[in-house]
């Protein structure tokens, strides 16, 4: 009897402790990513990272060190990094010199570490910090940041992180701020044999031992978030892509065994879709690495050299596969050009998004380009400004309560589209080029990843037209609502006035038909007439050059809601 309580109570006493040992939730600090950069990073510059990173799928756990040179701005007496609290750090070292564990603390997630003797700005440091624990896990990955720890078919891991919401510091010590790119992140990953590790960049080299393999990446200015790892018992497809810049790309795809045929035709979509964005932006932007996509268990996301896969291979109407599309377009924005606040994340996704509308008419015309506008339009809110003109974190922008939400993907996309039909292609095209590689002219080797704002687009228009559209952004990203367009009938003229909130100036031009003719208004002043019979058939905007509001499509809108709270009723 003795014996079996004292077994009784120790499996109470493990159950507690079991629930002691869970790692508590992310602290605020380190759940927000982005917003206004803290005086102490401005005074750093992380230059490089050597990450060694030793993941153990069946404990679910990370033992890492990191290695970081840090370049001093201004003169330092302490040094600040990012890293989650929840992870045990072991040791901290400046200079390869141990520091006392009086000497650093990391109580909410900011690692501050006391430097030995003070630094000269200018002057590097290399602070190396051993660590480990079970990261925190991501609940809906992308949208919810983490390690996903999954299992393929037969029941091997499958392990992926996506963490461009809460940032870098879920699993390695960073500055997490979209503005703070390494001149160059190495990454030594090790698993458990039979195991493969893709990751950015290019591959160095791979060591065995103990049951245990290595893998060496490198990868040059890469976006913090966007450092990834993946791992499973992946089997790979290897190609060269045929830049029409005369360089040739190594091509790899890491998939799942069992996917081999749907492998090899997705595989198959990569030189078409890299050389529509070198046709129409310009040169794929790390082809002295790869062009590489992996196939992970959640649906997607814009890794740098390394893009995350999980739509399962499906097909959409025009008969490609659009996230695998925009993700490659992430490679141009979001990785080459970087937002230089969250705030103008839909430099990313605007873009983005814009970019599978374009690449359906690129494929099959004018039907599918208009197809993909009118299925974004009727996702657009207009509850919040797309840019707010202040700092934000990551999480305030996607929340579609507190930011622009969706907004960033779908109006993003359909601004560029009215941008485009207002400028011409030859000025749009070249804006973007001037946006994206800071320069009209981009061949491999004259260009570097870059930070750029709403401004710097802007400006990049002012460039390549001679005029200054600012009135356009300030209506159409600046504030919520979107401009409307008021019609009154004066006998056979029709009157048409634009209607912005504030009364912004606002001389977008509009197109009527009347009959089979169609007829240019200026709007200079926000108003236009045209000779329009009452009986005759007129159509505004006959090619839907112009985003606008529709009441139509706010009626569809509160329709689709009302018949999704009635459907969950149901439920």
């Amino acid at each position: 009897m003795k014996k079996t309580a004292s077994l009784a109570i120790l499996a109470l006493l493990l159950s507690a402790c079991s629930g002691l040992s869970k790692p508590p939730p992310l602290s605020d600090y380190t759940r927000e990513s982005g917003g206004k950069l803290p005086p102490e990073y401005l005074a750093e510059r992380l230059l490089t990272a050597d990450l060694s990173l030793r993941v153990d799928p069946e404990r679910q756990r990370i033992d890492a060190t990191a290695v970081l040179v840090v370049q001093a701005l201004e003169p330092l007496s302490s040094l600040a990094l990012d890293l989650d609290r929840n992870f045990e750090i072991r040791s901290v070292a400046i200079d390869r010199q141990p520091v006392a564990a009086a000497g650093w603390s990391n109580p909410e997630g900011q690692l501050v570490i006391a430097l030995p003797e003070p630094v000269a700005a200018g002057k590097p440091v290399e602070v190396t910090i051993e660590y480990g624990g079970k990261p925190h896990v991501a609940k809906r990955a992308p949208w919810d940041g983490g390690f996903v720890w999954a299992q393929t078919e037969d029941g091997q891991p499958w392990v992926g992180t996506a963490v461009e919401g809460e940032g870098c510091d879920l699993f390695w010590p960073c500055i997490d701020h979209p503005t703070v790119e390494p001149q160059t992140v190495d990454l030594h990953i090790s698993v458990p044999i039979p195991l493969v590790a893709p990751s950015n960049g290019v591959l160095l080299g791979v060591d065995e031992a103990d049951g245990w393999r290595t893998y060496h990446w490198r990868t040059h200015h890469p976006n913090t978030y966007a450092i990834a790892l993946s791992i499973a018992p992946y089997k790979v497809l290897e190609g060269d892509y045929a830049s029409r810049y005369g360089n040739t790309i190594p091509m790899r795809f890491w998939y799942l065994p069992g996917h081999e045929d749907e492998a090899a035709e997705l595989f198959a979509e990569f030189p078409r879709m890299v050389d529509f964005f070198e046709q129409r932006i310009g040169p794929y932007p790390f082809a002295s690495e790869k062009i590489g996509v992996v196939e992970t268990p959640y649906k997607g996301m814009e890794h740098q050299t390394i893009n995350a896969y999980g739509n399962h291979y499906v097909k959409d109407a025009h008969g490609y596969d659009d996230l695998l599309q925009h993700e490659f377009a992430h490679e141009w924005f979001g990785n080459q050009i970087t937002n230089s606040d969250w705030d103008d994340m839909w430099l990313h996704e605007g873009f983005g998004t814009y970019m599978q509308p374009l690449y359906a008419q690129y494929l099959h015309g004018d039907m599918a380009y208009y197809a993909e506008l009118d299925r974004q339009r009727a996702g657009i809110i207009n509850r919040a400004p797309v840019v707010s003109g202040t700092p934000q974190h990551e999480e305030d922008v996607y929340n579609k309560e507190r930011g622009p939400g969706g907004d960033i993907y779908v109006k993003g996309s359909l601004v560029l589209h009215s941008l485009r039909e207002l400028i011409g292609d030859a000025a749009f095209f070249d804006a973007t080029r001037r946006l994206v590689y800071g320069r009209p002219d981009p061949e491999p080797g004259n260009f570097e990843p870059r930070y750029a704002s709403t401004q710097d687009l802007v400006d990049a228009v002012t460039a390549a037209t001679g005029v200054d559209y600012s009135w356009f952004f300030d209506v159409y990203i600046r504030q919520a609502a979107l401009p409307e367009l008021l019609s009154q009938r004066e006998g056979d003229d029709l009157k048409l006035r634009w209607k912005v909130p504030g009364d912004k100036p606002f001389p977008m031009p509009v197109e009527v038909r009347v009959g089979s003719e169609v007829k240019r208004l200026p709007m200079q002043d926000g108003t236009g007439r045209v000779r329009a019979p009452a009986d005759g058939m007129v159509t505004i905007d006959p090619h839907s050059k112009v985003l606008r509001r529709f009441e139509h499509v706010e009626r569809f809108q509160a329709y689709r809601k009302a018949q999704e709270k009635k459907n969950a009723t149901a439920k």
